[in-house]
């Protein structure tokens, strides 16, 4: 879920008489999530025809004597948190106890390997789509290598955290100021070059997302200088910047809609619609512009990861401009002695070398500021301790423990939050 939503996003409910209904499906998906993931690593033997095509049964996929591949994707996730405390005593930041799927993303990826690959991907539960594009390696294009280009809907490159693949994420929710200020996905098209000691992504977003939101266009760009990536030894320096021009849109009744922004988080759980911290809707928003800056090291089970969001809102018409900011800092020790996983830019799931799986230990502070320029959005600081299981390559287990200290307008809420999730994926 977004931290950033548009003033004309309408949130979606079931209607009471499907509640049931959808309480007894959730229910019969999540017995399937460990019965599927526990049984996944034993169907993995490879059927071959006579012109050279395999089909393995798990993960689903399709060989071609070509060299080309067919393969399904998915990732599903069932979360459960429970609160200590309350916000700020108000009907609109009330935290309940909750349990629902977090994700029902199911999709396949089509790929050459040196040549090509497409991958699409939905998220059932989000009703939304995710990364949508065909991405091409010049080589095969120009016979040298200048770099992969790539086009459809995909994550902008500005926020290495909301970058990282859905399946990849260190704890359950992303931290403050990536659910606030992460653009997540568009439209466009991208450069990305990578070479031994650094990488670029350059790309230009030229339209609503595919759920037809965010009209605008984006310019964005990345660089990060990579002196040390070797399996298990990885030293990662970023710069990011990107400058958004919101357009104007019409609403169902046939008005115009000037663009218009608004800047807030949930306490890094996706299951409440409250917000401790919350700039409010800002009006005739011109341009917005993102910084970032980013670090990732890696030594064998040991890593630490951090950056530095902020983003700047000009305005029309006079009004005052606005910006804020917001950092964190991450570390991690796999107990088992796994590596986090770094290629591309970007971190995945350690790969567990054990029966037992790969175990985890993490340790997260975040903060948030928006209270700038006029405007008493709030602070918000959080202290997580999680423990990640990853039982094999298809299911983990995840357990967050949150301390969270939020003011805003004069007020304090210091609620603690106990999130688990089972998820598996493929």
């Amino acid at each position: 879920m977004r931290g950033r939503l548009r003033v004309t996003a309408q949130g979606m409910r079931l209607p009471d008489s499907s509640l049931m209904k959808s309480a007894v499906a959730s229910r019969l998906s999540l017995a399937l999530i460990p019965l599927l993931a526990l049984s996944a690593p034993h169907a993995s033997a490879a059927e071959s025809d006579a012109a050279g095509t395999q089909l393995k049964p798990w993960p689903p996929r399709i060989a071609f004597a070509n060299g080309t591949e067919l393969a399904a994707t998915g990732n599903y996730a069932y979360d459960l948190v429970r609160f200590d405390g309350d916000g700020y005593g108000t009907a609109a930041t009330a935290l309940e106890d909750d349990e629902d799927f977090r994700r029902k993303e199911f999709g396949f990826t089509l790929k050459r390997k040196g040549v090509y690959d497409v991958a699409a991907s939905y998220d059932f539960h989000a009703d939304t789509w995710m990364d949508v594009a065909l991405r091409v390696e010049t080589r095969a294009l120009f016979g040298h290598d200048a770099g992969k280009l790539r086009i459809g809907q995909f994550k902008l490159p500005v926020g290495f955290e909301g970058y990282t693949s859905t399946r990849a994420g260190s704890f359950l929710e992303n931290s403050l100021p990536t659910q606030a200020f992460y653009e997540s996905r568009r439209v466009g098209v991208e450069w990305a070059f990578e070479r031994p000691a650094y990488l670029w992504n350059l790309g230009y977003f030229f339209g609503n997302d595919l759920q037809g939101n965010n009209p605008g266009t984006t310019l964005a760009a990345r660089a990060a200088w990579t002196p040390r990536k070797q399996v298990g030894h990885v030293l990662h320096l970023g710069l990011s910047a990107s400058e958004e021009h919101p357009h104007s849109e019409v609403n169902g009744r046939g008005q115009t809609v000037l663009p218009g922004v608004r800047w807030r988080a949930r306490p890094e759980t996706a299951l409440t619609d409250a917000r401790l911290v919350d700039s409010g809707t800002l009006s005739q928003v011109d341009r917005i512009r993102r910084e970032g800056v980013e670090a990732l090291w890696i030594e064998g089970p040991w890593s630490l990861q951090g950056e530095y969001l902020r983003q700047r809102t000009t305005r029309d018409a006079g009004l005052r401009g606005y910006s804020a900011d917001g950092w964190y800092v991450t570390g991690s020790w796999l107990l088992t002695g796994e590596s986090r996983v770094y290629n591309a830019g970007n971190v995945a799931n350690p790969v567990p070398a054990h029966a037992y799986g790969a175990w985890e230990l993490l340790l997260r502070h975040s903060r948030i500021d928006l209270d700038n320029d006029g405007i008493r959005g709030g602070r918000e600081n959080n202290w997580t301790l999680g423990v990640n299981a990853y039982l094999n390559r298809y299911f983990r287990l995840q357990a967050n423990l949150t301390r969270v200290d939020a003011q805003r307008a004069g007020r304090r809420a210091d609620p603690r939050l106990l999130q688990l999730r089972a998820q598996f994926y493929f």
